[in-house]
């Protein structure tokens, strides 16, 4: 039976663990507790961190023997992440503590597959929990007071954690009918939602479709699942994460964007949705060397800027590179009628000439191959033909 792992730093917070375990087990889930202290002798816990730094890939001296507390936290970070790489039995996992403690958890929480119930009990997870949450399901919750000893509210807070991960485990929802289906991912923003849902309504009857929201999380969100085989194939429809890395807007993909496809070689069709524009927070929030430009306020929140000829000529070429490394089957479909509902006549992102600079680029650099291929069509991006076309060549592609 699949267990709910404990961990932490058993040599500065066992009193807190343990509390944890003793929930844990009164709500009838079996535990296994992880002591990650690189100072601690790990008698508190059923796996000491002893045994966990031998995972670490220059053994167990790198994690252990190093007198630099930063090192040694990222090191031992690195050898839990593989060992619960390494392990089937983990049916949960929670984690307690400040910053250096869920630096060291959040990492093998995140190679986890999705699903697996995630809590994080942390003194920063007030704050921009970006870079500890990543694509994962992971479920942060703020300690309060700090995770240190136990008091009328740390008593709380953390068995109302036991009790979440209790719940999530023992509360298992069925797997719905949609999933005997193979499943695909796709990629979505508001101003490509007409045609991803074209897209979804013409395959949903033989496929399950998972729409990803084009936020830099929710490319590397889909891309997890790429690398973990979930997916049949790919409907990239919306690459504007890329815009965001280039021209480092609010809502970048990462370098490694469309690498899971270039790992896996799964069928793989994508587009140039909403590639005229880089994301920002409010007005006030964009570079002041960018005030110059095309701007449009989405909502008070998000401000959206036109990319020029020249950005889209970077964007084209950093693309046509990604794919020419896809050795699996590849269509990628160029909306020459506009990349997004505000690139259109009339409308405020309005620019062929940009477009343009992007399409061609695209032309030129792409190598073409039987399997990989670049389609032209003079429509835009969420017309009803376009999609269609995304339907037809996904299908020709897909196994």
């Amino acid at each position: 039976m699949k267990k709910a792992f404990v961990v932490g730093t058993f040599d500065t917070k066992a009193e807190e663990l343990g509390y944890l375990v003793e929930r844990l087990e009164a709500a009838g889930v079996a535990t296994v507790s992880v002591d990650l202290g690189t100072r601690s002798d790990g008698a508190a816990a059923d796996i000491g961190p002893a045994e966990v730094a031998e995972h670490h890939p220059g053994g167990a001296a790198a994690v252990l023997e190093t007198d630099d507390r930063g090192s040694a936290v990222s090191a031992m970070a690195l050898a839990f992440e593989q060992m619960v790489r390494e392990r089937d039995d983990i049916g949960g996992m929670i984690g307690a503590g400040g910053s250096g403690g869920t630096t060291m958890v959040t990492p093998a929480m995140r190679a986890l597959p999705v699903g697996v119930p995630k809590v994080m009990v942390s003194t920063v997870a007030s704050g921009n929990v970006a870079a500890y949450v990543g694509p994962a399901d992971i479920m942060m919750m703020y300690a309060v007071t700090d995770v240190q000893g136990l008091n009328r509210i740390s008593r709380q807070v953390l068995g109302n954690a036991a009790h979440a991960l209790a719940g999530m485990m023992l509360n298992q929802d069925a797997i719905p009918a949609s999933a005997a289906r193979p499943a695909i991912g796709l990629t979505m923003f508001g101003v490509t939602t007409p045609c991803v849902q074209q897209v979804t309504t013409a395959l949903e009857d033989r496929f399950d479709c998972l729409v990803f929201h084009a936020t830099g999380t929710g490319g590397q969100s889909m891309e997890k699942l790429v690398d973990s085989g979930m997916f049949e194939g790919v409907i990239d429809t919306t690459t504007t994460e890329i815009a965001d890395l280039l021209m480092k807007g609010a809502l970048p993909a990462t370098e490694d964007r469309m690498g899971a496809i270039i790992r896996s070689g799964i069928p793989y069709v994508g587009s140039c949705g909403a590639l005229d524009m880089v994301n920002f927070g409010s007005m006030d929030t964009v570079p002041g060397h960018f005030k110059h430009r095309n701007l449009y306020v989405h909502n008070a929140n998000v401000t959206l800027m036109r990319t020029t000829a020249d950005e889209n000529r970077r964007i084209g070429s950093w693309i046509a590179g990604r794919l020419n490394r896809m050795e699996g089957p590849v269509r990628f479909l160029l909306p020459e009628g506009g990349v997004s509902m505000i690139d259109a006549p009339g409308k405020p992102f309005h620019d062929p000439e940009a477009d343009a600079a992007l399409f061609d680029t695209l032309r030129q650099e792409v190598k073409e191959t039987g399997d990989r291929r670049l389609v032209a069509l003079p429509h835009n991006i969420n017309d009803r033909a376009f999609a269609a076309a995304l339907v037809e060549n996904f299908l020709e592609i897909v196994r």
